[in-house]
């Protein structure tokens, strides 16, 4: 107990989910749709649609949370010392992982952040999705206990760290300058967002506290797994649901039920299904969507495959039907979701025979 209390990076920890939990509710509170003031995956969506990489009008807008977090990690990075660029390991699986992540997101309707996000303001619809993402978890943990490993990338030499981290920062730039070609939405989700520069500033801030932090939902729960209740980044997830509890509470948005939640369906078995994909593959690849942002904006060039292939899978699964509506989740969606599982067992399956060769 006295170790957990003047440790600085627990408390680092708790103070990252925090105000991650605090934000993630006010920036829905100042514009941006209900329960998603904050979802990797719904973003990332928007950010396709806005770039022209599918038709549907109600989902493009150039999200400046997404360079915040990149650009605020990346920052953080510097000013620690902690920028470098490495990488280079299957890249290939890298970002058909980043497009499986945008599956499982889109068939629940929301990256981890968003589950705890609508969980805390009282959404019962999340618990199959919930159960889904901690099975998945612990198929992954045990993996990793009996020999399933991807190697780590290692130092590069160049420039190439900086790539992705300039790729958003070129996002960032169009969404102020607003060229002919880029596509902003006059309804649906898309059209309500907070004021640019409070979400750009938001975000910036917690690219900077993830960076140093470490936080990943996906992670926290791992850790949790492998040793118990003393992982500091487990702490630090408390600290998020406690923070976005209150937050709802005192700005009204919470609101108990099954009925009539915002970004929501009753396809509980694809949820549960969706949402173990992720967890799994989360844990694969090292960190949930968000941990990937952060570890692109490190300088990490296999994280930067994975924000590519979730860019990619965004524009995809608006494109070909795959992502849920309140109305369920459609044949499509269970397809990929079905051929996403295929993909991480027959990978794991590989890496497992790599590692104990």
């Amino acid at each position: 107990m006295r170790r957990f209390l003047t440790d600085r990076h627990i408390w680092l920890v708790i103070v990252s989910g925090g105000i991650l939990g605090t934000f993630g509710v006010l920036l829905a509170f100042w514009g941006n749709p209900e329960h998603s003031g904050i979802c990797i995956s719904c973003f990332l969506e928007n950010t396709a649609g806005a770039l022209g990489l599918h038709p549907d009008t109600r989902m493009q807008y150039l999200r400046p949370e997404l360079p915040g977090f990149i650009l605020g990690a990346m920052a953080s990075a510097l000013v620690g010392k902690e920028f470098k660029t490495r990488g280079g390991k299957a890249p290939i699986f890298r970002f058909m992982s980043g497009f499986f992540l945008l599956v499982g997101c889109t068939v629940f309707i929301g990256c981890p952040i968003k589950l705890f996000l609508r969980l805390t303001a009282g959404d019962m619809t999340v618990w199959s999705g919930l159960l889904g993402l901690l099975v998945g978890i612990g198929i992954a943990t045990r993996g990793l206990t009996s020999g399933v490993y991807i190697d780590r990338g290692e130092t590069q030499r160049g420039g190439g760290g900086v790539l992705v981290p300039l790729l958003f920062l070129f996002f960032l730039l169009l969404l102020f300058v607003r060229p002919a070609f880029i596509l902003f939405s006059e309804r649906g989700s898309a059209a309500q967002h907070a004021p640019v520069l409070i979400s750009l500033l938001v975000a910036l801030l917690i690219g900077v506290l993830a960076q140093r932090s470490r936080f990943c939902i996906t992670g926290a729960l791992r850790d949790l797994f492998l040793i118990g209740f003393r992982a500091p980044l487990f702490w630090g997830l408390v600290a998020m649901v406690l923070a976005a509890v209150v937050t709802s509470l005192l700005t009204g948005s919470f609101r108990l039920g099954l009925y009539g939640q915002p970004g929501a369906h009753f396809d509980m078995f694809w949820s549960f299904a969706g949402m173990l994909l992720v967890g799994w593959m989360s844990v694969l690849i090292g960190g949930c969507p968000f941990r990937q942002l952060v570890k692109a904006g490190e300088g990490d060039t296999d994280a930067g495959m994975v924000v590519l292939g979730m860019l990619t899978g965004a524009g995809i699964v608006q494109s070909w039907n795959i992502s849920a509506t309140a109305a369920g989740v459609s044949f499509y969606g269970q397809v990929a979701v079905l051929v996403g599982l295929i993909f991480v067992l027959t990978t794991s399956l590989l890496f497992r025979e790599r590692a104990t060769a």
